[in-house]
């Protein structure tokens, strides 16, 4: 495995978190064999930890994995030369995620009786048609957005494919895949894409939020 490929396994567990290895395998674009040998290698190292817990087990970053993984992007975007381009892209995508954090909260919350705020039931299909046209105005704005940032870093490649595929099941009729975090919703796959381009340019998280950079609700 290269160290490239490498690299993208230890990404892989930071961006989807306490998750299996097929599944780390599959985000990392690495063959399942060589996946699952390089995270044992981490686990060696320090940099992963295997969790089980109930029934439910995953692999997660250690502190130390974090470190590396971040080290990592750093030595990955001073080869390319491509931070200007980053950083332009970040500046760009934000007023999108402050969009889309307001149509997942309008997704999941409706004005009730009285100012009070009640969870949508979905029986208004008006308005979660125009939540929907919002989201499918997100996607159409993401993509030349992704298109940059792939020109850098080929990697970055899928999201605005995996959100239009998410927001297409979510026009069938299937609420879950606007906001559900346990299957590759529009919400989780921005979710993924915008702590990747926090990541890659080395921005804390708790300062991005600070800043008004956070992420959608539940995330």
């Amino acid at each position: 495995m290269t160290a490239a490929e490498s690299m993208r396994v230890l990404h892989a567990v930071r961006l989807l978190g306490f998750v299996g290895a097929d599944d780390i395998a599959t985000r990392a674009g690495a063959a399942p064999d060589a996946s699952a040998l390089r995270l044992l290698e981490a686990e060696q190292q320090g940099l992963v930890q295997h969790v089980a817990f109930a029934d439910s087990a995953g692999w997660a970053l250690t502190q130390e994995g974090t470190r590396e993984n971040e080290r990592q992007l750093a030595d990955e975007l001073r080869t390319t030369g491509g931070r200007a381009e980053v950083e332009a892209v970040h500046r760009a995508f934000r007023p999108l995620n402050a969009r889309l954090l307001r149509a997942v909260t309008d997704w999941q919350i409706v004005p009730g009786p009285g100012g009070r705020l009640d969870t949508n039931d979905h029986s208004d299909r008006a308005r979660d048609a125009r939540i929907l046209d919002e989201l499918g105005s997100l996607g159409a704005a993401l993509a030349p957005l992704l298109e940059r940032l792939v020109s850098v870093l080929p990697r970055f490649a899928g999201y605005d494919e995996r959100f239009a595929s998410a927001l297409e099941r979510a026009r069938t009729g299937e609420a879950a895949w606007v906001d559900g975090m346990l299957r590759d919703s529009c919400h989780r796959v921005w979710f993924e894409l915008h702590e990747d381009l926090l990541a890659t340019l080395g921005i804390d998280r708790a300062e991005a939020e600070a800043a008004g950079d956070g992420p959608p609700t539940g995330g």
